[in-house]
């Protein structure tokens, strides 16, 4: 159960990561810019971690998922970006894909 907390915490830090990319304005803005590589440190090495339990493939697929779900309603809310059905049917996909990895993985 850990393993799957601490899979939780990579996702949290690479979205935090990926949000402070955004607002860095191309790594122009110093704050920002420092907490893209603070963000993302930490979570690869918990990464790291992770997949000494939770097979890679598994850990991975809902890490990038969950992050993607994460960043794209970030991104609709805060940054005012469009999300066409089309593009959120697909996101749909990506989410019913993590769940079944979740249930079917016995780690």
């Amino acid at each position: 159960m850990i393993y799957w907390l601490l899979l939780l915490v990579t996702i949290i830090f690479e979205v935090a990561g990926t949000v402070a990319m955004k607002l860095s304005n191309g790594l122009t803005k110093f704050v920002p810019s420092v907490f893209i590589f603070v963000c993302y440190g930490i979570c690869f090495s918990v990464f790291a971690i992770v997949v000494k339990k939770i097979h890679l493939s598994i850990a991975y697929a809902i890490w990038s998922g969950l992050g993607t779900l994460c960043i794209t309603i970030i991104s609709f809310c805060f940054f005012k970006e469009h999300i066409s059905l089309f593009q959120a049917f697909c996101i749909l996909f990506i989410v019913l894909g993590v769940i079944g990895l979740k249930v079917s993985s016995a780690t």
